[in-house]
């Protein structure tokens, strides 16, 4: 007898609920019901309020705040298993503490090894994300990860605006291989700001390596936390010349004075993903869905087919 193709169900975590309905929607899969019951002292658990045996479960949460929300994830992950999930996959649209990939300086924690382990210890069978802060965290798990880049969202989208003299950019030495992917897909030029730090959110010094006069400058970011080196950027590129910049970023942690940075500040649009909801409205920010994306993904990974398509560059 050939056992029956298990179900598919998707849970949504507490903050990306909103998210989780646009994927559901998508996907054509009606969102599965999960209650998180909290207790007066902070603590809370989660109960899923129908079955999951059997079933390939996929659970949807980014970590921001990245404690609260990543140890919800724990506990949907270990009551899916406890409940006899077939599979259990966690899509993680923005993956808290990967800033915290390696050993930069005397005792410190790599905070995203740690959050990497806790995740295969809970009992994740596979892990969907969307622009990591730096690809070998990959290499931090033992069970497939499937990295989704924002560039399939975000170039028809530059393409669409149809710009002229177009440059991109990368707002430091670390995304420069971000950005020239980016430069070489388009055939443009790339620029990179050189910035120094004295301690993290902090920018002391920056210059601009290349040419922007007479350019309308694109610059290509994983995330914007305070904003202070994209809008510092964008007043030195128009200061030598450029036509106007717009950013893309994937995911918009954008913590204070960001949203005020940005309003006031040289950029002309600054386009994020819903990976994350923003708090505030401002005329200057567009958002462009990742739902479709990880929908499809979603229903590729379950039925074991190849999502090779959605890698553009």
């Amino acid at each position: 007898m050939v056992a029956p193709k298990a179900d598919i169900k998707i849970f949504p975590g507490t903050q990306t609920r909103y998210l989780a309905e646009k994927i559901s929607s998508c996907a054509g899969i009606e969102l599965g019901n999960i209650n998180v019951i909290r207790f007066s002292d902070g603590e809370f658990t989660t109960v899923y309020e129908e079955t999951v045996r059997g079933s390939h479960v996929f659970l949807v949460q980014s970590t921001i705040p990245p404690t609260e929300n990543f140890f919800e994830l724990l506990m949907m992950i270990d009551a899916a298993k406890r409940a006899s999930a077939s599979k259990i996959v966690a899509v993680i649209p923005y993956f808290g503490f990967a800033r915290q990939d390696r050993k930069d300086q005397p005792r410190v924690s790599i905070g995203a090894k740690l959050v990497a382990d806790m995740l295969m210890v809970a009992g994740v069978d596979r892990v969907i994300t969307m622009d990591l802060h730096a690809d070998q965290i990959q290499g931090f798990f033992n069970i497939p990860v499937d990295h989704l880049y924002a560039s399939a969202i975000f170039v028809p989208h530059i393409r669409s605006l149809g710009l002229s003299d177009l440059v991109i950019a990368s707002p430091d030495v670390g995304g420069t291989k971000r950005a020239n992917s980016y430069a070489k897909f388009l055939g443009t030029p790339m620029v990179i700001c050189h910035k120094y730090r004295s301690k993290a959110n902090v920018v002391d010094e920056m210059r601009i390596i290349g040419d922007v006069e007479g350019k309308n400058v694109i610059i290509i970011d994983d995330m914007i936390d305070t904003a202070g080196t994209l809008t510092k950027a964008a007043e030195m590129m128009m200061n030598q010349g450029a036509l106007s910049v717009r950013a893309f970023a994937t995911h918009p942690v954008l913590s204070d004075p960001a949203y005020e940075r940005i309003e006031n500040s040289a950029l002309k649009e600054l386009y994020v993903t819903d990976s994350i909801p923003l708090r505030k409205e401002t005329s200057k920010i567009k958002v462009l869905s990742v739902a479709p994306l990880f929908a499809d993904t979603i229903l590729k990974v379950y039925s074991n087919q190849s999502i090779s398509s959605h890698f553009i560059m």
